[in-house]
């Protein structure tokens, strides 16, 4: 598509770069407690959500990167895990409708183990420059509606105070970058940057005019050259 999404990539990049420094400044002062290592893959089995702005910069990279029957074999591996993650959050939807609090379905959701579809044999990750920001934070503290979280192969110590990182402010800012772009573009979808989406979505979505709400219909194709000879009978 011919959009330029480039200056909301740039913002999305300096989010970015503040959430790696955070990361190096803990591990930095907390050295015995960040536990993160090369081939350490816990973070890569959590069930989590992209913003728009971030869906589509990873759908952009991933698009760039892969091509060929390399590409076919990890949108086969996105497919089987979005297909997982359906099955889970509809077993959630259901759970809601029949009564059940919010919070014990976040908790069975936090639970559930998916391998991320670009998590390679070498438990490596084949995307890990432009990994999600959830990815780059995982394994120090975090605050998520007022409640704490951290990695359970870190040495955090419950009860003991730590820095942590806000991700409701990070995901405002994730949800003010997608709003901008949505505006810029004149998306038809007023409500589109409040869209979360699960990774192997993001990868698979095609984000085009048509998804945007762009594309428009020209005046000599057959449906509007329908439609102009139903006026006419009037």
């Amino acid at each position: 598509m011919d959009i330029d999404f480039s200056p909301f990539f740039r913002k999305y990049e300096e989010i970015v770069g503040a959430a790696d420094a955070v990361f190096e400044r803990v591990k930095k002062e907390h050295p015995e407690r960040v536990t993160c290592k090369q081939e350490c893959s816990d973070c890569c089995y959590a069930l989590f959500d992209l913003s728009l702005i971030e869906g589509l910069y990873i759908n952009y990279h991933f698009n760039k990167k892969f091509k060929g029957k390399e590409r076919g074999r990890l949108i086969d591996k996105l497919n089987r895990a979005d297909r997982d993650v359906h099955r889970i959050k509809k077993k959630a939807y259901r759970d809601f409708t029949a009564g059940k609090k919010e919070a014990d379905i976040l908790m069975d959701i936090a639970e559930k183990r998916i391998r991320c579809p670009l998590l390679n044999e070498q438990n490596l990750c084949d995307m890990y420059e432009y990994r999600p920001i959830t990815c780059r934070l995982y394994g120090i503290p975090a605050s998520i509606g007022g409640s704490g979280h951290t990695c359970g192969k870190s040495g955090f110590v419950e009860g003991r105070q730590y820095p942590t990182v806000n991700l409701d402010i990070l995901q405002n800012n994730l949800y003010k970058i997608s709003g901008e772009l949505v505006k810029e573009i004149k998306s038809s979808y007023v409500k589109m940057a409040d869209m979360l989406v699960p990774l192997s979505m993001a990868l698979i979505t095609n984000y085009d005019e048509e998804f945007f709400g762009l594309k428009t219909i020209k005046k000599d194709s057959p449906k509007e050259k329908q439609k102009a000879q139903k006026e006419q009978k009037k």
